[in-house]
């Protein structure tokens, strides 16, 4: 991103308290914009309206206050932008790269059973799911549209090889990424994107216009994020957000993947586990400062 002044963010999501996980994603994110004379920005990741609450928002802002943190303002809030990402997935559907899949889990289950293929066996992508068996990718287009207008509900794909196709054909070449910190092999430097490993990757659902990967790589565009921080378990995301920069016509950041916060035994702390919070700890008498020995930075 030649001639934007660095800008970096840190993007939690309110479904749960902060825990030492995120201080270092967080205390990361600020020391990029410290050592490139950048802004930091907060932002709130809520999609997830189901699961994210009040409390946990007020959670955030009271946690990185304590961590000595301070953030541009306003803080964009994902749930209050949901127009923003119904323009980008209309814009993927104009090229055709996306298609309306009505499956439900059972259905892809039994697909999955009925090709012969032991579960164990069938293919999963790098975050560990079932890869899509290919359920109403090629369906009539009138039988189609009749399941949408019925009220069926949906999650839209993105059509691999179709927006592959596309996106290298407008660079002319292979598409790539700039990795500065480190990918999970330890490389550095230019990285070649393989999305293919994820397969026809859910793009958006009928009842929220958007998904993780969709919406991180709008608001990153629309916020003009610079360098991209987070922890090294989303590497193979960026293969995704790459793709998606390309077809709807977005900047490049730059991204750092860093390491991962883990517990005596090698977990990733996460809020699934009830991993401790740093209300916890601070309510246990610890300072700021221990919290930075307890993550080593």
């Amino acid at each position: 991103m030649p001639n934007l002044p660095p800008r970096i963010r840190f993007a939690p999501s309110p479904n749960g308290r902060l825990h030492l996980g995120h201080a270092y994603s967080a205390l990361y994110a600020a020391n990029v914009a410290d050592e490139l004379g950048g802004d930091f920005l907060l932002r709130i990741e809520d999609i997830d309206v189901g699961r994210c609450r009040p409390e946990f928002l007020d959670g955030i802002y009271e946690d990185l206050k304590w961590l000595g943190l301070s953030w541009e303002k306003p803080v964009r809030r994902q749930s209050e932008h949901f127009s923003d990402y119904e323009a980008a997935l209309k814009r993927l559907r104009e090229l055709d790269v996306v298609y309306p899949c009505f499956a439900t889990r059972r259905e892809i289950e039994r697909a999955i059973a009925e090709s012969g293929i032991d579960v164990e066996r069938w293919p999963r992508d790098p975050d560990g799911a079932l890869l899509y068996p290919g359920i109403y990718k090629d369906m009539d287009a009138q039988e189609r549209n009749r399941l949408m207008w019925e009220g069926r509900s949906f999650a839209w794909r993105l059509d691999m090889e179709r927006a592959m196709a596309l996106a290298t054909n407008r660079t002319g070449g292979p598409i790539t990424f700039t990795e500065e910190e480190g990918s999970p092999s330890g490389k550095t430097g230019i990285q070649q994107i393989a999305p293919e490993l994820f397969g026809d990757v859910v793009i958006a659902r009928k009842d929220v216009p958007t998904s993780y990967h969709l919406s991180v790589v709008v608001d990153d565009a629309l916020q003009n994020i610079t360098h991209v921080t987070r922890g090294r378990d989303l590497f193979p995301a960026t293969f995704i957000h790459r793709l998606l920069q390309v077809l709807l016509d977005l900047p490049e950041p730059v991204y750092r993947h860093h390491r991962l916060i883990e517990d005596d035994t090698g977990r990733r702390l996460s809020k699934s586990a009830r991993d401790k919070g740093l209300k916890d700890l601070r309510n246990a008498g610890n300072t700021p400062a221990d919290v930075r020995k307890m993550i080593g930075i």
